[in-house]
């Protein structure tokens, strides 16, 4: 069995992203999480980053597709533009910071860190496999 999980990749004028620190292990990533059964995919993406950030958002590209083959998690990751600009922490943030590509490349694990920096390209989306933390090889960008 798979889940399917949603994130967004939430670019500001400026060309920053938004990025979260998870409550539950410290890391870096993108806002996002497990799609509910009865909501659409647009929707789930818009609540999983009001839920972790405050930030309302609209849901505009899908930018890439990524696989965790040890935990069969499927991820999709759409570029968002916000609506509003006031961030909030929630239970599940313990920060939440605009980052530069350079930055998110330092805080992040290659997995997480592909997901936005994919989202700044303006082809098609990428497919990528990864094990958690790194992607696996062979997982170069699919367009």
């Amino acid at each position: 069995m798979h889940s399917v999980s949603v994130a967004g990749a939430v670019v500001d004028a400026d060309g920053r992203i938004l990025a979260i620190q998870r409550a539950d292990n410290g890391h870096w990533e993108p806002p996002g999480g497990v799609l509910e059964l009865d909501e659409d995919i647009e929707s789930g993406v818009r609540r999983e980053i009001f839920e972790e950030t405050g930030l309302t958002v609209h849901v505009d590209t899908l930018t890439g597709v990524y696989k965790n083959i040890k935990q069969g998690i499927v991820a999709l990751v759409f570029r968002c533009v916000p609506e509003t600009t006031e961030v909030r922490l929630s239970d599940e943030t313990t920060a939440i910071e605009w980052l530069t590509p350079d930055e998110i490349s330092l805080r992040m694990a290659p997995a997480y860190a592909c997901r936005l920096l994919d989202a700044l390209g303006s082809g098609p989306p990428c497919v990528r496999a990864h094990d958690g933390h790194d992607l696996v090889p062979g997982a170069a960008p699919e367009r």
